[in-house]
């Protein structure tokens, strides 16, 4: 396998140049310990050599914003060792960009037992094993320090999808973190959510992690790279929790506000 590596490498050079770019346009990145910068281009370089990028527009995205792009998903798995990252989104074949948002067909259950469909727009959009789908315009507004992030969000639900055909909140977890510790603190902060909705105020995070059990997952994800002093400030134990899951303390690099 080493000398396979070895092989491919010479074949794909690592475009340091490129990554540079890339990494200058994207805050969010250049926190990082300049140790793990050049681990992460090569991260986002092995990436793009192994799945589909489907883009409207090739010129406008060139190598440095394709590495920009799907680094700041390799920034999720990026202290988990090269088999994990990869088991990780294993399930990741495809990602499609569109130029704007997009609407989709929806179909939820009430109270009742009664489906009612209707079309939502959408910024981002992932299934089981399909594409994860997302928004120039929404893409363009990521990478900052300011609790929006629809690359993390996408493929924080890829995440949560490695042990069930949809996202619940509860993605395959190591060794060292206990599934009843998990559903412990995530109950708990859904809880905090919806008793904040129902006394008509706004919750401390995005409201949206309130809709469902995952995309309070995505949206905690969200939080927690690019906003974890206001994750840590409402909810230290959730932010402790993924600490773990995540072996990584963005709170020690996020700039102070």
């Amino acid at each position: 396998m080493k000398w396979w590596n070895a092989w491919r490498g010479a074949r794909h050079p690592f475009p340091a140049e490129d990554w540079a770019e890339g990494l200058a346009r994207v805050p969010l990145l250049q926190a990082l310990p300049e140790e793990d910068v050049r681990r992460l281009g090569e991260r986002a370089w092995s990436f793009l050599r192994r799945k589909r990028l489907a883009l409207f527009d090739d010129e406008l995205f060139d190598l440095p914003a394709r590495l920009a792009l799907v680094a700041q998903a390799c920034l999720m798995t990026l202290y988990w060792s090269e088999d994990e990252a990869r088991e990780a989104f294993a399930n990741v074949h495809e990602v499609r960009v569109l130029p704007e948002a997009f609407r989709s067909k929806v179909a939820e259950m009430d109270e009742a037992g009664v489906v009612h469909e209707f079309e939502d727009e959408r910024v981002g959009e992932t299934w089981h094993q399909g594409p994860i789908v997302l928004a120039l315009s929404d893409i363009q507004e990521s990478g900052g320090w300011g609790g929006f992030n629809v690359v993390i969000h996408e493929f924080a639900h890829k995440l949560d999808m490695g042990n069930s055909l949809d996202a619940d909140g509860f993605p395959p977890l190591p060794r060292d973190i206990d599934p009843r510790d998990w559903h412990r603190v995530f109950t708990d902060v859904w809880d905090d959510l919806q008793a904040h909705l129902a006394r008509g105020e706004a919750p401390p995070i995005d409201d949206y992690a309130a809709s469902h059990p995952g995309e309070c997952f995505a949206v905690c994800c969200e939080y927690f790279f690019t906003a974890p002093d206001v994750l840590n400030a409402a909810y230290p134990e959730l932010y402790a929790l993924l600490a773990r899951y995540f072996r990584q303390e963005p709170l020690q690099r996020c700039p102070p506000h």
